[in-house]
């Protein structure tokens, strides 16, 4: 009976909280003019926390602090991701113009997205500089990576010099390389710009982005090789491996999970490409026939054709729509890719 008589008031915060919760989040969707709501919400959370914090369990009185201290960050994750994941696909099929929408249009914004050209074009050349990006980011972090886990004087000033472009923002890095292809590589060019043609642009982003990325690929490589035992390094030398065969048949195998970190982390971060690819093209690139129509983004990947149909065609529900299928794909290909990693991991 103490236990029930202390787990009263536990209960009541709890239940008290909960009410103060809801009544501030029903006030805020109901437009109310309220000023207290917010202070309604942070009060309600405080007081379940306490409510729980006092519960009278001794059994789980540790899972209960485990997530207090979790809370925060869950909280901040429900906030800005999943509720707006749910939100977004909703107004995905509505007329939204980014600050309301009058009615739901069905399908209507899926169906606009796929008859559009320039949308197709911008999914086509982002798999392909994704599929480049991917194989070429991970070869040339892993040779890098190769190169500074040697024992050599000074290797940690050329560490620091190959994740240095990572450090550079990707709009800067964009002006950056735009002056470079613009002013330098001109010179062994004939006098014409990388960035003039469709093809030449979108092998400058590519090699812009490799600059920037390869240097922190290269550290999470280095942190793998390093933490492959000497002992076994050693044995493979005893049994006569010569450095191909300890490369392949010894250190590979060993750091397979690195590898499939570092694929993830490059399949994610070259989908998601936008910095550099406004800032060095702005997606300009002419395409003179794709599915009957002259196109003059040639080279405006996915994230930028979102943006751009959004913010300079103004059609913020079509953007969304767009936004869903590009969410979609990166989930679908990052699981089938950690999946197959995973598969790999075993079999090495």
């Amino acid at each position: 009976m103490k236990s029930a008589r202390s787990g009263v008031p536990s209960g009541v915060l709890i239940l008290f909280g909960i009410l103060l919760f809801a009544a501030s989040l029903a006030m805020d969707f109901m437009g109310s003019t309220f000023r207290g709501r917010g202070a309604m919400l942070t009060a309600g959370i405080l007081i379940s926390l306490l409510g729980l914090y006092s519960f009278p369990s001794q059994r789980h009185h540790r899972r209960i602090v485990y997530f207090i201290f979790l809370f925060p960050l869950l909280f901040t994750f429900f906030v800005t991701v999943i509720i707006p994941l749910i939100l977004g696909i909703g107004y995905s099929f509505t007329d939204w113009t980014g600050i309301g929408f009058k009615k739901f249009v069905g399908f209507s914004n899926y169906q606009s997205m796929f008859r559009d050209p320039a949308f197709l074009w911008s999914v086509m050349i982002t798999f392909l500089f994704v599929l480049l990006n991917v194989i070429l980011v991970n070869l040339i972090g892993f040779l890098l990576a190769l190169l500074c886990s040697q024992k050599l004087r000074g290797i940690g000033f050329f560490r620091a010099a190959y994740f240095l472009p990572n450090l550079i923002g990707g709009i800067v890095l964009g002006y950056i390389w735009q002056f470079v292809f613009n002013n330098v590589f001109i010179k062994f060019t004939g006098g014409v710009s990388l960035l003039a043609k469709t093809n030449g642009a979108m092998a400058a982003i590519i090699v812009a982005y490799l600059w920037q990325s390869a240097g922190y690929i290269m550290l999470i490589y280095v942190t793998g090789l390093t933490q492959i035992p000497g002992d076994v390094l050693e044995a493979a030398q005893i049994d006569g491996a010569n450095a191909v065969e300890t490369l392949f048949k010894v250190k590979l195998p060993m750091i397979a999970s690195t590898i499939t970190i570092c694929t993830f982390l490059t399949l994610t971060a070259a989908f998601k490409q936008f910095d550099v690819n406004m800032a060095l093209t702005n997606g300009a690139g002419s395409v003179p026939n794709f599915m009957g129509a002259y196109l003059s983004n040639g080279t405006q990947m996915l994230a930028l054709n979102i943006y751009n149909t959004a913010i300079a065609k103004n059609s913020y529900a079509v953007a969304q729509a767009k936004a869903v299928l590009f969410f979609l794909i990166l989930a679908v290909i990052s699981l089938i890719q950690v999946r197959i990693s995973n598969s790999r991991e075993v079999e090495m």
